[in-house]
């Protein structure tokens, strides 16, 4: 599941502000709450991008491809393959 995970995550990131705040500001915590199970290795690595980077990209995206960004919502696990 690694590299799917990884898939996983770097897609919401680029697609969801939300968590990508979230997942710089608690990596484990967003990868748990969306069913991603990275290694340290590839944790390491998804932090070494740059966040500004990964905003800009999400800004030249359609906006029908991006999730809505709702602070504080609530906490679940996604249980989607």
């Amino acid at each position: 599941m690694s590299q799917r995970g990884v898939e996983r995550i770097l897609g919401r990131m680029i697609t969801d502000q939300g968590f990508r705040e979230d997942f710089f500001h608690d990596p484990a915590m967003a990868g748990f709450r969306i069913g991603a199970d990275l290694t340290h290795e590839e944790m390491d690595a998804l932090l070494r991008i740059p966040a500004a980077e990964l905003a800009d990209l999400s800004a030249r995206l359609d906006d029908r491809i991006c999730r809505l960004h709702i602070k504080n919502e609530p906490v679940e696990q996604e249980l989607r393959p």
